[in-house]
């Protein structure tokens, strides 16, 4: 949670600029820019109230909770960050080509950009921390792709684009500037919009995958297999089913137990090993546990 903290913090502060300074010196790539960042502290508003929601308590018509709330919310920025952020600053671009207007002030926007570089730099390295916490050495790349926490993957993608679009914006209009061209102004906008469905969209799918439904992280689950294969009381296991619920997990298993005189013997077995394999991971919150002879 702390990641979207820092994004919120950083976001809150660069939007309430760049809309005073697009509206002072009328750059179109700065205002593409102002509602990329509004659009930002919208979905960090919503990734908080997924994680809120994912931590209400199961109930009859939800048996195994609210964990997945946050890859709906999740799946919301993204198409926020698509349509409010991405389809708006390619629009606007597309309008300043047909009425281009020469820059007003420009420097105002330059030192704005500069200064959101940094908050954005900031708030990424908030994001890498958190990320380095849970992934060690993981490279960030793969860790987009094999994590099940779906607010990191959305932080992340926002902070990697939010500081690709303010260093397209800024180019752009550093070359107005220079050239006295508004155009470039434009394209800037333009570019900005791009990137954002890019990244909405790498995002988008990320989510959707949790969304129908996936196992748990590939190591947390060969671990898992490990674990229950080592255990004396499991004779053979058959079959482990993993599935990523939010924060938590849903298991299953399929095993031939070692032999029991009795079926409180059987029970007493499986209990044991439910109960250490929660000890021993503890995002598994369900186990469902089938004892069977063959496989």
């Amino acid at each position: 949670m702390s990641a979207i903290i820092y994004a919120l913090s950083a976001n809150a502060g660069i939007a309430a600029s760049k809309t005073v300074a697009a509206a002072y010196t009328g750059s179109s790539a700065m205002l593409a820019e102002a509602v990329h960042s509004a659009a930002d502290c919208a979905n960090q508003l919503l990734l908080l109230l997924g994680i809120r929601q994912a931590k209400r308590q199961p109930t009859p018509d939800h048996p195994l909770g609210f964990g997945k709330a946050t890859y709906f919310w999740s799946f919301m920025v993204a198409i926020m960050l698509f349509s409010l952020g991405g389809a708006f600053s390619i629009y606007e671009g597309v309008h300043k080509l047909s009425h281009p207007e020469p820059l007003a002030n420009p420097w105002v926007a330059i030192i704005v950009l500069g200064v959101g570089v940094l908050l954005e730099a900031w708030s990424l390295r908030g994001c890498i921390h958190e990320i380095r916490e849970k992934a060690g050495d993981m490279p960030l790349w793969r860790y987009f792709r094999d994590s099940r926490e779906s607010e990191l993957i959305v932080v992340m993608g926002e902070d990697i684009a939010a500081l690709a679009g303010l260093t397209l914006a800024l180019g752009a209009i550093l070359l107005s500037l220079a050239t006295g061209n508004p155009a470039f102004d434009a394209w800037g906008s333009i570019a900005v919009g791009a990137l954002l469905v890019v990244v909405a969209i790498g995002v988008g799918l990320e989510v959707k995958a949790l969304l129908i439904g996936q196992s748990a992280e590939p190591a947390a689950h060969a671990a898992m297999e490990q674990w229950l294969r080592q255990r004396p009381e499991v004779e053979t296991l058959y079959n482990l089913i993993s599935f990523q619920m939010g924060s938590y997990l849903f298991v299953a298993v399929k095993a031939r137990m070692a032999e029991q005189q009795s079926a409180s013997g059987l029970i007493d077995q499986i209990n044991a090993v439910q109960d250490a394999l929660k000890a021993s991971f503890p995002d598994v919150r369900w186990v469902f546990f089938e004892p069977d002879d063959k496989g």
